[in-house]
């Protein structure tokens, strides 16, 4: 059967944990350590199946009940427009029902060219908050935050991104930016020249408090500053036009919120150069389509995503269609139900498992019992 209807649909909300609570950032107070991770299972009428991240509610889902795959998926393209809120499931329904991984179905829909098997992606440690709020001494913030680089240094990563603005609303300005400074080089120090550090500011800066800051960790070799502070052309002109005066080779990125809509116009100009839209907000399906635009113009793409690890994994099935996907970002947790263990981390990049779909396995009965808590269930 080719085109199978889909004749069944369950959705269920599991539970999750980080191996240690994430502190605060340059906005926001504690993150916590728990994850929610909603995922929507569907089956066709030839009794395959495939699940994945999704938030739509019943009355949403009612629409997908009765279509036929190829009525919701384009091979050219990926998802229809009409059921992009089914993305992932979608994705991994047709990764089963083709016996391919989605980055082979995403080379077919984004480029005309074979992909590598098995896949290795890099990616970057994203746990480096404000964790050190609580110490009054500088040595003694920089130390705790060595110590969890360290942490994921031994986990496999070669790339930190690293919360930075303390003096935009939890400490006061010079003693935070001063923190912020010492933090930075004393990563630098300790894990090496040979590992990445990246820079995130959640909008805390200005464009003196950026320059400031990169001038002094230039010799920590930054490899980007994200969202430095609310995207305004004008000031990153003035930041672009700094950087090369000063001989900076450090990438400025952003898009993980709510983007500026003529972001993508600035990334054109070459004043962003990398391009973080989120994994779930924007898409698989649009991540494709605006990644192979962001090729062309030879920028990066590195999706945002947090708050829920299922996207560590479905954002390096990207790298099939997007040939300047730069850095996967890495929320490390781990969900009772969701087996992972097709993916592994070493010397910075993920291996991708080269099962179908997203190489991901769902535990039947702890799902059963997830959808019977508080989920629900559709069959045509």
């Amino acid at each position: 059967m080719n085109n199978p209807r889909i004749t069944a649909l369950a959705w269920g909300c599991l539970e999750g944990r980080r191996p240690r609570v994430a502190g605060y950032n340059a906005r926001l107070g504690e993150h916590g350590d728990h994850i929610r991770l909603p995922l929507l299972h569907v089956t066709t009428e030839d009794g395959c199946s495939g699940f994945g991240w999704c938030d739509a509610s019943k009355e949403q889902a009612v629409a997908l009940l009765g279509e036929r795959l190829d009525d919701v998926f384009l091979a050219n393209r990926g998802v229809v427009e009409a059921y992009l809120a089914f993305d992932y499931p979608l994705w991994d329904l047709v990764g089963q029902h083709a016996g391919l991984p989605v980055y082979a179905v995403a080379a077919i829909a984004g480029k005309a060219v074979s992909v590598s098997t098995p896949m290795r992606v890099p990616c970057y440690d994203t746990s480096l908050y404000f964790d050190d709020l609580h110490i009054a001494d500088e040595a003694g913030a920089a130390h705790l935050l060595v110590e969890e680089a360290q942490a994921g240094y031994r986990r496999g990563h070669r790339a930190f991104k690293v919360k930075i603005g303390r003096g935009a609303r939890h400490m006061p300005l010079e003693e935070g930016t001063r923190r912020d400074i010492a933090i930075i080089q004393a990563i630098r120090r300790e894990l090496g020249s040979d590992v990445a550090i990246m820079l995130d500011a959640n909008n805390g800066y200005n464009l003196n408090l950026t320059k400031t800051v990169l001038e002094q960790t230039a010799a920590s070799h930054i490899t980007w500053i994200e969202e430095a502070f609310h995207e305004d052309q004008v000031l990153y002109r003035d930041l672009h036009d700094w950087l090369q005066q000063h001989n900076l080779a450090v990438l400025v990125s952003d898009g993980e919120g709510d983007a500026n809509p003529h972001l993508l116009d600035w990334a054109r100009e070459g004043l962003v150069n990398v391009i973080q839209y989120d994994i779930y907000g924007h898409g698989f399906t649009r991540w494709l389509a605006t990644g192979r635009q962001l090729d062309a113009w030879k920028v990066y793409s590195a999706p945002h995503h947090y708050g829920s690890h299922y996207g560590n994994y479905a954002a390096c099935h990207l790298a099939g269609g997007i040939d300047n996907l730069i850095y996967v970002e890495w929320d490390e947790a781990t969900t009772a139900g969701l087996d992972t263990s097709g993916y592994s981390i070493a010397e910075g990049q993920v291996m991708v498992p080269a099962s179908p779909g997203f190489g991901l396995t769902l535990d039947e009965g702890i799902f059963r019992r997830a959808v019977a808590d508080a989920g629900y269930t559709l069959t045509l």
